[in-house]
């Protein structure tokens, strides 16, 4: 079933301790999408410059995203620069320079509007709202937000949060929202202000999924070299969103299935710069993951 995607489209350059690479495909949408098309079919939607490449959006289409919703405005597309430390567990953002997102103001082409699943990427929370009010009653919506939009703009991220099914979110994310310590509290607190899918995002640690049913508790694919981690918990989404519009409803041993999807796609995000790693991947190579994910977490 299809899935809706709105965030943003972008332009990376990225230093880490395996190379660098200027202008590569980036933004959260992106990574979204093309983690989610190896499930579903995904309608994104987003903004882009003049100086976007042409070759970007054909390597989305090349996943069967549909990209009507991503236009082009008058103006340079949204850049962000970053710096890994050798660790990978620590970076430096070197710039942010807006350009086009900066008056981002999606609006929804006519046949996006019934899409049954929503994943409203790292914006405004008002944006995501209006999002939102243009959809037709989707089955499941989900979300994610910044300590930036929980510091400046709670009164709007909290509208937003009344409305959706889901969250994802990190750790540190999730105790500034809720001005708790202890995530479960956390969780707990999150799931009071509306979603009742919650799911925290530990990053090397993995995710814990809270629900009506209880918790689940994913680990992070143990691998040998990680060449770039930006993205991944886009990714992430995107595998789990992904799953779920697959399997078309989200019971309880749905939801838990698509946390160890975003998991593997993550795992894979994050052996090569950008999307690199998605140009080759086949669904074998995810299934074989997959089921490796599954003897790590059996006894």
């Amino acid at each position: 079933m299809s899935l809706l995607v709105v965030g943003s489209v972008a332009l990376d350059d990225i230093e880490a301790p395996g190379g660098k690479v200027e202008a590569v495909l980036g933004g959260a949408a992106c990574y979204f999408a093309v983690a989610a098309s190896y499930m579903a079919p995904v309608r994104a939607v987003g903004v882009i410059g003049n100086d976007f490449p042409e070759e970007h959006l054909e390597f989305l289409r090349s996943r069967d995203i549909d990209v009507e919703g991503i236009y082009r405005a008058d103006g340079a597309t949204f850049r962000w620069g970053g710096r890994y430390h050798d660790s990978m567990n620590q970076r430096d953002t070197l710039f942010t320079e807006l350009g086009v997102f900066e008056g981002f103001d999606p609006d929804l082409p006519d046949h996006y509007r019934d899409s049954p699943y929503v994943f409203l990427a790292n914006i405004h929370p008002g944006l995501q709202t209006n999002v939102l009010r243009q959809a037709n009653a989707p089955v499941f919506a989900a979300m994610d937000t910044m300590n930036l939009w929980i510091d400046t703009t709670r009164d709007d991220l909290l509208e937003t949060l009344s409305l959706v099914n889901g969250l994802v979110i990190n750790d540190e994310e999730a105790q500034q929202l809720t001005g708790e310590s202890n995530l479960v509290r956390c969780a707990e607190g999150i799931r009071a202000l509306g979603p009742q899918t919650v799911i925290i995002k530990r990053g090397e640690n993995g995710a814990l999924l809270f629900d009506a049913e209880g918790i689940f508790a994913a680990p992070a694919f143990p691998l040998e070299t990680v060449v770039d981690p930006t993205g991944a918990g886009d990714t992430f989404a995107g595998g789990f969103m992904g799953a779920i519009a697959r399997a078309g409803d989200t019971d309880p041993e749905t939801l838990r299935r698509a946390v160890i999807s975003g998991s593997t796609m993550a795992s894979f995000c994050v052996e090569d710069f950008s999307l690199d790693r998605f140009r080759e991947l086949s669904h074998e190579q995810i299934d074989e993951r997959f089921e490796a994910f599954r003897r790590l977490t059996r006894f």
